[in-house]
């Protein structure tokens, strides 16, 4: 079995961050999103892995390399647009061959892996297997309509008016089967060729396309308060370790994790947190749920549910709160006087000035 990991796409949603850096690979925990994905392809006992690249294909290869630090054999696919995932697999044909495959979202998180997914999947080889979970606005996913058997029977693609709450989860198992789907299917009103065409073409073919709906945690990292909850998830599970320095002044509370290098000095650290190595925390208070990377300095500060990149400072700052700031930032307070918001701010990004 193989596995056909999807990390294209612009990450419109992460903007202004993903203007300079892959969105599967803005970290969580202090790890990027698409290391979680490889680490749950390799645990299942795949080593076969095909990752679908775009415009930041030098990014991604750059951080995976050749797959050895995860055990995997890496082969990359370049896509030439963001064409939808259908298009994924049909670009990857030659790659997949007449092997079973998982395709995985790169920039969606499956807490628990999927370790179990496919040694069911082995075990039954249905046509195809789709994962879904009930969600709030399912007009936002793929959307599959079950019916009282509990057998998929329809799917559609962001609905206007969904027929159900049941999305997709970014996980999709596959025998060859759906190879002949994707090539039979055209693309759709978003000018892409949807997977959900394609599994609704397998349906209507008489192919087996069966579901599991999972109550487990999944997240699609797309957005700001997404990555902020993914985050908040894998820090519940943090291990506590002191590789860096903590003085006499500081004081640490539950689960935090200092790395080589890190200093903490005069501070309050409440986890769980997990600070980069090389930091400096001075003088200051980070709260629960914050993700600090390497080379930062937060000085005379609070801050607290955030993600802080890499060689980034917060200096002379009161509170911050629910923040994702990006790599290379310097985070100051606003003169006084005059009483004035001076900005520099690039496309796509959000602004809130208290008033």
């Amino acid at each position: 079995m193989k596995a056909l990991l999807l990390s294209g796409g612009s990450g419109t949603r992460l903007r202004p961050i993903t203007h300079t850096s892959a969105k599967q690979l803005v970290p969580v925990a202090n790890k990027p999103v698409l290391f979680y994905g490889l680490e749950a392809i390799a645990q299942a006992g795949i080593s076969e892995v095909g990752i679908v690249v775009g415009d930041t294909a030098e990014e991604i290869r750059a951080a995976v390399g050749d797959g050895s630090a995860f055990g995997l054999d890496i082969t990359y696919i370049p896509q030439s647009a963001p064409l939808g995932l259908a298009h994924a697999v049909l670009i990857a044909r030659e790659f997949l061959g007449e092997d079973d495959f998982v395709m995985y979202l790169g920039d969606n998180f499956v807490v628990g892996g999927i370790t179990s997914l496919v040694d069911a999947f082995r075990a039954e080889r249905p046509d195809a297997r789709i994962l879904l979970t009930r969600v709030a606005d399912p007009s936002a996913f793929g959307v599959a309509q079950l019916d009282d058997s509990g057998r998929v029977v329809g799917l559609e693609e962001k609905p206007r008016q969904p027929r159900s709450d049941l999305a997709l989860v970014g996980v999709y198992l596959f025998t060859p089967a759906v190879h002949e789907a994707v090539r039979a299917i055209k693309p759709s009103g978003r000018g892409e060729l949807e997977i959900t065409d394609a599994l609704q073409w397998m349906i209507d073919a008489g192919r087996d396309v069966r579901s599991t709906t999972i109550s487990g945690y999944w997240k699609d990292t797309g957005n700001v308060t997404d990555m902020l909850e993914v985050n908040r998830s894998v820090l519940e599970s943090l291990e506590g370790r002191i590789d860096g320095t903590v003085d006499g002044r500081s004081e640490l509370i539950g689960r935090v994790r200092v790395g080589a290098g890190a200093q903490v000095t005069g501070s309050r650290i409440v986890g769980p947190v997990v600070i980069g190595a090389n930091t400096v925390i001075a003088d200051s208070y980070v709260g629960p749920f914050t993700s600090i990377a390497e080379d930062c300095r937060i000085e005379d500060s609070e801050i607290e549910y955030s993600i802080v990149l890499r060689d980034s400072s917060v200096r002379g700052v009161g509170r911050v709160e629910a923040s994702l700031i990006g790599r290379n930032v310097e985070v100051t307070p606003a003169p006084r006087k005059p009483a004035a918001h001076r900005l520099v701010l690039g496309d796509h990004s959000k602004v809130q000035i208290s008033s």
